[in-house]
């Protein structure tokens, strides 16, 4: 979107928003006027808004925001671990519609999928529940797992994190916090098979924390898997083959989030101290549609040498752990945090 229709969309928005401010029967604290901290790098350079997602913590708490989503109707779902609301849907404004959901006590990973004409969601709990419901919570599936299935023994770990869910219906369920397998199973969730598993080989993961379909050349439609500990993004065929690493220096990247042309993380711990990870040092990447590392959001500038990408840290210190990001239809960005003091998500403004 050029820069005149993404300014006439914005004012024309502000226009309406002064006509009228619909009430929801939350408490709403005032907005902050515009902030004027600008980061990222290129084209992709973005105005912080920091306080566009609070709300009344004594009466919609959260604890950490890990995941989002766009659906449909254009609102904004989130995904907590606090159980007095697990799912919490925002407008654009930044203002709460709804929440719901009290079971998910670690409520983690958000992914939405279109069926037919309705949107469904899948969240994912790594205390072992792997759910799809409806946008409201009716609860519509939820898989087994693998130690039910018998392809785990007793000894292994199950902590799912986070699913992706291909064109035809086939489910990929990440178990980033457990054995670091890609379990992967058909629509009606009848498992298929296992790929990854932790270890250092190419076709190996260490902390899958994410996953996504990556169907931007339809033609070659694969799967990205997040292996955090590695700093990248390993790419394989969507029935479990190795094909390529994508690797990130410098970032434990979450998962993959696929907009149009371009590939946008949450980076939860850079590098910043003896390299090894290091606390509150998160940041955002974007990279384009070959791979390459295009912008920063809160770090460093991406520098390729002879055509490889060096390390990338946190520069500005405005991002705690980022979790996730989640895009709009005129390029926004929306910021969830993990282990950032119960903050609410901070929008990034496309300018």
């Amino acid at each position: 979107m050029d820069n005149s229709r993404r300014s006439f969309l914005k004012n024309t928005a502000l226009a309406s928003a002064a006509l009228t401010i619909p009430s929801y029967g939350f408490t709403i604290l005032k907005k902050p006027a515009l902030h004027e901290q600008i980061i990222g790098h290129g084209d992709f350079k973005y105005r912080v808004h920091k306080e566009w997602g609070n709300l009344n913590p004594n009466s919609t708490p959260i604890k950490n925001c890990h995941e989002m989503v766009l659906d449909s109707k254009g609102r904004l779902i989130m995904v907590t671990d606090e159980t007095k609301n697990n799912i919490i849907i925002y407008d654009k404004s930044g203002k709460a519609i709804k929440t719901w959901g009290h079971e998910f006590k670690s409520g983690h990973g958000l992914t939405l999928f279109k069926e037919g004409d309705q949107d469904v969601l899948w969240i994912t709990d790594p205390g072992g529940r792997v759910v799809k419901t409806t946008v409201d919570g009716k609860i519509l599936m939820e898989l087994p797992t693998p130690h039910q299935l018998g392809v785990y023994t007793e000894k292994m770990r199950y902590k799912p994190t986070e699913t992706a869910i291909a064109a035809n219906g086939d489910i990929y369920v990440a178990d980033g916090y457990g054995s670091d397998w890609i379990l992967q199973f058909n629509a009606d969730g009848e498992y298929i098979r296992k790929f990854g598993g932790k270890g250092f080989n190419d076709d190996q993961l260490s902390n899958a924390h994410g996953v996504a379909i990556d169907n931007r050349d339809p033609n070659n439609i694969t799967l990205l898997c997040t292996s955090r500990t590695h700093n990248s993004f390993k790419r394989y065929t969507l029935d479990g083959k190795y094909l390529s690493t994508l690797f990130l220096p410098g970032a434990y990247v979450c998962r993959p989030v696929i907009d149009d042309e371009n590939i946008y993380s949450g980076v939860c711990w850079s590098r910043l101290k003896y390299m090894e990870r290091t606390p509150d040092s998160g940041f955002v990447t974007i990279l384009d549609k070959n791979d390459k590392v295009v912008s920063n959001p809160g770090g460093t500038a991406p520098r390729y040498k002879k055509g490889k990408l060096q390390m990338m840290v946190q520069d500005t210190p405005l991002f705690n752990h980022c979790h996730d990001v989640c895009v709009d239809e005129d390029k926004n960005l929306y910021v969830c945090q993990w282990n950032a003091n119960k903050s609410y998500p901070i929008k990034l403004e496309r300018i």
